[in-house]
């Protein structure tokens, strides 16, 4: 009789967590003074998301986050990490804090805090408020600034409860599918915007950072979320081997540079000096931007595989992030991206755990000494109840095992990981892709809000409540 496999477990105070974003979940688009971002005016223009699908209601979190919390705990998560709505705090984006909003906040905290539940709040997930774009968005010094005094006001009212703090989420697709090949809101198409916009989000997360170190007790932890790419040559060819450092330069040097080491890559200014002169990097910026951090957030999907142009004509284009006729990879034309083999998920992105691994190694060598946590990491499916109202999804516990797996690899090899969060905590709007894309271990049935625990949900519970991975087999 064979041996059983030996279980796979984590360290005792490993977090065990799911993430979300307000304007994904939250509902109440109009309510206690909240005032529209970025992601309400894109979602409302005709066109740009899926269906003409758009967050006014979502999950209708902002009235049903007691249930939702609730829900956490019976699953037996240990923490959660949710954005704020900046518009829903300062609706113009600058000035006083509105109390009603930051009230709803307080309360979702408090309720957290009084299921054991810890949790971790990401200032800007992408929903800017439409005022600061208006004045020129993140292209524009200003919108630091005032990400900045936004900082101070989340951090004043929440800092003496919320000890895991995150100033950005994937500040990468701000600014380049944002500004670059406008699949997201604001939906501009100006590639020295998207640069311009990649180094006032790099300024807002030093200023946010410092910031928040005036309003928080000392031994509140401050990170940021990076969206890096795991990139791949096609072949071992020179020039496939150049376009894997092109690609990585704009993906992850451009944001890791300036905050873990104080510069950007001297290959990427070379190589993106035909599309700006980066005149707006300013004397101090990137003291500024490369504040001492408490911890790094990874997000990982999955990987990443370039080759060299094969014409003269052509460019960037198959890169997993939307269709459009406008690069988000300015300065770069002669790289080609390529489908990764193997299984894929219903975004069309290939399932790989070993680039989850690969990522985090990367980083342990990158930021020495940095506590490590991985912010997301999920797979969307066409999951739907069975007919005794049950939602079955064994692809997605496959998933699970797999890149859950690979974080305690990662321990193993000496990695300091010391949290997961599970993208995401229920279905929800899934941003251009409107409601089309299930991401949730929880299903919600968005004509009722009724919310269903899908047997991934249950399986991550049960190892959330025993520090080991449970069977791929559990289905209950």
């Amino acid at each position: 009789m064979p041996e059983p496999a030996t279980p796979v477990t984590f360290p005792p105070a490993f977090l065990w967590g799911a993430a979300t974003s307000a304007y994904q979940i939250e509902g109440a688009v109009r309510e206690d003074g909240r005032t529209p971002s970025i992601w309400d005016t894109f979602s409302h223009t005709p066109g740009k998301t899926a269906g003409g699908e758009n967050g006014d209601i979502a999950n209708d979190h902002y009235h049903l986050y007691r249930d939702d919390v609730a829900l956490m705990a019976e699953l037996g998560l240990t923490a959660y990490r949710f954005s704020v709505s900046w518009s829903r705090v300062q609706p113009t984006g600058r000035g006083p804090a509105v109390q009603r909003g930051l009230d709803f906040y307080r309360r979702l905290v408090d309720e957290l805090l009084s299921h054991d539940i810890k949790p971790a709040l990401t200032l800007y997930h992408w929903d800017l408020p439409q005022e600061l774009e208006d004045a020129g968005g993140w292209p524009e010094r200003d919108t630091a600034l005032r990400f900045a005094e936004y900082a101070q006001i989340v951090g004043e009212a929440l800092g003496d409860r919320v000890e895991q703090w995150i100033t950005l989420n994937e500040p990468w697709c701000s600014a380049f599918l944002g500004y670059g090949s406008g699949v997201h809101a604001p939906g501009r198409t100006d590639p020295e915007a998207s640069l311009r916009a990649a180094h006032h989000l790099n300024l807002a997360h030093g200023l946010g950072t410092s910031a928040l170190r005036t309003a928080m007790p000392a031994r509140n932890s401050i990170a940021v979320s990076l969206n890096s790419s795991v990139v791949r040559p096609r072949s071992q060819d020179p020039a496939d081997l150049v376009a894997v450092r092109r690609i990585d330069d704009l993906a992850n040097g451009i944001f890791h540079g300036p905050m873990l080491h104080g510069a950007y890559p001297e290959t990427l200014l070379a190589d993106t000096s035909s599309v700006t002169d980066w005149s707006y990097v300013l004397d101090g910026d990137l003291a500024l931007i490369n504040q001492p951090l408490d911890a790094l957030g990874l997000n990982y999907y999955t990987p990443t595989l370039v080759g060299a142009a094969e014409t003269a004509t052509d460019g960037p284009r198959a890169d997993g992030h939307g269709a459009s006729d406008h690069s988000p990879w300015p300065g770069v034309d002669n790289v080609m991206f390529h489908q990764t083999p193997g299984e894929r998920t219903e975004m069309g992105w290939t399932i790989d755990p070993t680039g989850l691994h690969e990522l985090i190694m990367r980083y342990t060598t990158e930021a020495p000494g940095l506590p490590l946590y991985v912010t997301e990491n999920g797979a969307a499916y066409d999951d739907k109840p069975d007919p005794d109202g049950r939602v079955h999804d064994p692809e997605r516990i496959a998933y699970l095992h797999g890149h859950l797996s690979a974080v305690r690899r990662a321990i193993t090899d000496g990695a300091d990981v010391r949290g997961y969060y599970l993208w995401s905590l229920m279905d929800n709007f899934e941003w251009a892709y409107g409601y089309d894309k299930r991401f949730g271990a929880v299903y919600v049935d968005y004509a009722t809000q009724a919310r269903t625990p899908k047997s991934s949900a249950l399986w991550y519970g049960e190892a959330a409540r025993t520090g080991a991975l449970p069977s791929v087999n559990t289905t209950e």
